[in-house]
């Protein structure tokens, strides 16, 4: 799908009060410094518009989230929908996804989403997916030991692409399911982004995966 450029959205995000600059100088230290408290940490890979995790946000007052995507017109979205109704749980950043273990230190980060990724269909992409032994690796240096992955997507080839890469980075795979909305135990509290919106309608059943990691570090 091609993302529409809105002009003049890079200088609206680098004013904007929501979005964490330059992350990495936070490293280690994202509960003192941003949030001013020791709740858990969860953070959305590829947030999107953000409808996902500020719903999260909303319901878990007692979670620290943090929201990251990429492309500026995306995330502008997402800031407009923060204005008009703030958390205080919530930041977000732009950034992309590759340089992720630069803002986030050891055991920081509870929780990870991913939600509806870029597939990077071609073969020679398959080190950008965010669920690819390349990334999982990525995970292990700021997922705490119990932390958990979650992952969705109504595309079944990325799906069973991904599957295998669990075992091959040491994860486990805790639950899954090919049609998650008629799964009663998965489906329970499930909330849905924009995407899995517009496709559950369409018919296409979402897959989902919970997993952690299986080697201790």
């Amino acid at each position: 799908m091609r993302l529409r450029n809105i002009t003049g959205s890079k200088e609206i995000i680098a004013e904007n009060r929501y979005v964490i600059h330059e992350p990495e100088k936070f490293k280690g230290c994202w509960n003192r410094d941003i949030f001013g408290n020791d709740n858990p940490i969860h953070i959305e890979i590829g947030m999107g518009k953000g409808r996902f995790i500020m719903e999260l946000a909303s319901g878990n007052p007692d979670i620290n989230y943090i929201g990251i995507e990429k492309y500026s017109s995306v995330l502008l979205r997402a800031i407009q929908k923060m204005e008009a109704n703030e958390l205080p749980n919530l930041v977000f950043i732009r950034m992309d996804a590759e340089y992720i273990t630069e803002s986030f230190d050891k055991d920081e980060v509870a929780r990870i989403y991913l939600n509806f990724s870029d597939p990077w269909p071609k073969d020679r992409h398959a080190r950008r997916r965010l669920m690819s032994e390349n990334f999982l690796d990525k995970y292990t240096h700021f997922l705490k030991q119990d932390g958990l992955l979650e992952f969705k997507t109504d595309n079944r080839e990325l799906f069973d692409y991904a599957l295998t890469q669990v075992p091959v980075a040491g994860w486990e795979v805790l639950r899954h399911t090919y049609d998650l909305h008629n799964d009663e135990e998965m489906s329970n509290g499930n909330i849905m982004t924009e995407y899995e919106e517009r496709f559950s309608s369409m018919g296409n059943p979402i897959c989902k995966y919970i997993i952690k990691q299986e080697r201790v570090r």
